[in-house]
């Protein structure tokens, strides 16, 4: 045998040629790119895997199966009603128990959950699931999502103990609401339905029902409204604070500085838009003027709860008083927790920039609270987080009010509501046309990914500086 001959047939120069081998390149350049922009941007990953998430629910919401009528349903309610779902809003163009089959309610159903996971969860769970590793950066990331919280840098404990969070609090949520729905009368199945479907949409803040009138029939019976409050208030709180909660139960003292903050923040904001909801609607008719006080105090804390990102309303939002849409404005602007399914600029941004007016009023040089300094890039984020909710809202009312001619409130109203991920509604929504419809997708989609990918860009990019340029301070005010 010639030299040439045993270097043909050398085991290091043998390749297969078989044709199943020759075409796996594909998958193999689809998964190197997609483990490419995880190690180098994570949060480029989110915003990619929420736009095939939502291209993906919006083409089997436009299926004939998906409807009730058996139609194939327009690209723009299908695409809205997605978005909604995975941005876990709430805000519907169409009914959801009348134009969707059982089978469309189960796609938004998944969609909710799916989206409740979170921005960066879920970036980490696609790279996780293709590429079977993220890198530093993604490690990090994520890390940073959950606050530091301990464990939760690594990615395979940080998916395990969200999901099983997740899906035990929505099984004891559904547990106890499945009961109620067979004494009012419901079919068992029918029940376990409703049951599952509210506690999974109250837990991740998503706002949607699966009944024609919503939970106004419900709107004296604790045995619903409860947990509906307790799902919401837990998803609004955030994964980090749940896990803290876990681990150290109520010793404040172990307690870390975000969850301090977003525990505290948040009864602040539930207690204060109870009593001012109150205050506004107590005398008004058209709302819980006629009712009991036991029903009225019922009543204002639910508005309060809700307004934050639940979505649940007990009343028309058009018949309220205009001061209290204003507060309703504010509540759903400042959202929940951070790394929570709750929307808004969260109340740990609220809290950051009202400790730095503080210490700007007391002359103070750092921002101290509880024993601890809080960076001066937090406050840079915090700002960036506000002004660019700010104009994210202040542009689409622009469009909106052009395109619908409706009022101001309205459209401030469903703005708000949208970029905030909230879901309550004066019906705009659906009287709008196409192109207000497709402008609102987009918001509801800013606002569910914008603002925190935003805050984990910025919260990275620090960059070494070898020199300052000379100080100079413009008048202020």
């Amino acid at each position: 045998m010639t030299q040439s001959q045993s270097r043909s047939k050398s085991p290091a120069n043998w390749q297969p040629a078989t044709p199943e081998r020759e075409g796996l390149w594909i998958f193999t350049g689809i998964r190197d790119f997609i483990d490419d922009i995880a190690n180098t941007s994570p949060a480029r990953l989110a915003l990619s895997a929420f736009v095939v998430v939502i291209v993906l629910f919006t083409a089997l919401l436009s299926l004939p199966a998906s409807s009730a009528t058996g139609d194939f349903t327009p690209l723009h309610q299908a695409l809205f009603t997605a978005v909604s779902a995975v941005c876990v809003t709430g805000l519907t163009v169409v009914s959801t128990a009348v134009h969707w089959s059982f089978f469309g309610q189960l796609i938004i159903l998944v969609g909710i959950f799916v989206g409740g996971l979170g921005t960066l969860t879920l970036a980490s769970l696609l790279a996780l699931m293709v590429s079977k590793k993220l890198g530093v950066r993604g490690k990090l990331i994520a890390q940073e999502a959950m606050n530091n919280a301990g464990r939760l840098g690594e990615v395979g404990t940080l998916l395990r103990i969200v999901i099983t969070t997740s899906v035990v609090i929505e099984a004891a949520l559904a547990i106890a609401l499945v009961p109620r729905f067979m004494v009012l009368g419901e079919p068992f199945w029918q029940s376990v339905w409703h049951g599952v479907f509210y506690s999974i949409s109250s837990f991740n803040n998503a706002g949607f029902t699966p009944h024609s009138d919503g939970i106004v029939p419900y709107e004296t019976d604790l045995w619903i409204l409860i947990p509906l409050m307790l799902g919401v208030f837990l998803g609004s709180l955030g994964f980090p604070v749940v896990m803290v909660l876990q681990q150290n139960g109520l010793n404040w003292k172990k307690w870390n500085l975000h969850t301090k903050l977003t525990i505290q923040v948040s009864f602040i904001l539930l207690a204060a838009g109870t009593v001012l909801w109150a205050l506004m609607e107590w005398d008004n008719t058209r709302t819980i003027g006629n009712m009991s006080l036991g029903d009225k105090i019922t009543h204002s804390l639910f508005a309060s709860v809700m307004t934050r990102s639940g979505g649940f309303n007990l009343v028309d939002q058009n018949q309220m008083e205009s001061t209290t849409k204003l507060l309703t404005d504010a509540l759903m602007f400042a959202g929940g927790g951070s790394a929570s399914t709750a929307g808004g600029i969260k109340v740990t941004t609220i809290a950051v920039m009202f400790l730095a007016i503080i210490a700007e009023a007391r002359g103070d040089a750092d921002v101290k609270v509880y024993g601890r300094t809080i960076p001066e890039g937090t406050m840079r984020v915090a700002i960036s987080v506000i002004v660019a909710g700010a104009t994210w809202v202040s542009a689409s009312a622009f469009l909106l009010l052009h395109i619908s001619g409706a009022s101001l409130d309205r459209v401030l109203f469903e703005t708000i509501s949208a970029f905030a991920t909230v879901g309550l509604s004066t019906n705009l929504s659906a009287e709008l046309p196409p192109e207000g419809v497709y402008v609102l997708a987009v918001l509801m989609f800013a606002g569910r990914v914008g603002t925190v990918t935003l805050a984990a860009g910025l919260a990275l990019r620090q960059r070494s500086q070898l020199y300052h340029y000379p100080e100079e301070r413009p008048i202020i005010g």
